[in-house]
């Protein structure tokens, strides 16, 4: 579901999800890291980031400097964007689809949280590429 507001004011979303209120929207909300949701979070919704957002990041570490941290990051969200299109599920039910889908991405997804956690530890508070970790 996709809400349009005329700003971007994080208003905008608290009224859309009902917030604050005892009949507001619990649930996980996938955004940008746009600062007007993060009141949204602090009312008991879970954040759940954008993948293309976070792909994005890297990618400018790897077109405008060089980043061997961002072409790496790229490989892995190559990975998962695979798990997402490949050939072999397209004929199964839905739900089987999804396991498996679930049970490779999952495996990806824990070694990109892993290797981006160790990677962090190595480069300044501030960096591009702190920035594009965090």
């Amino acid at each position: 579901m996709f809400d349009v507001a005329d700003a971007r004011g994080g208003q905008h979303a608290r009224a859309f999800l009902g917030l604050p209120g005892e009949h507001g929207w619990r649930g996980t909300l996938v955004c940008d890291d746009l600062s007007g949701y993060k009141a949204c979070f602090e009312l008991g919704v879970t954040e759940a980031g954008c993948l293309a957002h976070a792909r994005r990041k890297f990618h400018e570490l790897w077109v405008n400097h060089g980043s061997p941290i961002g072409e790496q990051a790229l490989n892995f969200f190559g990975e998962l964007y695979a798990v997402a299109v490949e050939r072999e599920v397209a004929e199964l039910v839905p739900e089987d689809r999804r396991r498996i889908r679930q049970e490779k991405s999952r495996k990806v997804a824990d070694a990109l949280q892993q290797w981006l956690a160790g990677q962090r530890q190595r480069v300044p508070d501030g960096s591009a590429t702190a920035r594009a970790i965090d």
